[in-house]
């Protein structure tokens, strides 16, 4: 199972994108729309993948990324700009895929 967070400030967008990423079998996906919640969530849960998307600007995912990386070192967070739901699979399965050779 691959654990993803999402963190956005639209509400709306936010939950398209936890029910496309809890859509397939294999993925558990959770979407905040707060830092604190991001950082709340990554207390109770290992996550695979951050995705930053619509709302967080340069500086505030910056800073998200160095907390969330203190408390799970080596996840990946990259930044979702939206596009549907096969650019969002195309997305994480690149991230994953290219965490995945770093660690051969």
């Amino acid at each position: 199972m691959v654990h993803i967070l999402a963190v956005g400030r639209n509400p709306d967008i936010m939950a398209v994108i936890d029910r496309l990423l809890n859509a397939p079998e294999n993925r558990s996906g959770t979407a905040v729309t707060t830092a604190a919640a991001a950082i709340a969530a990554f207390g109770e849960t290992r996550f695979d993948l951050v995705l930053l998307c619509a709302g967080i600007s340069e500086q505030e995912g910056a800073a998200l990324t160095a907390q969330l990386q203190q408390l799970q070192p080596g996840v990946p967070v990259i930044r979702h700009y939206g596009g549907g739901s096969g650019l969002l699979d195309n997305e994480i399965h690149a991230a994953l895929a290219s965490q995945n050779n770093k660690k051969l």
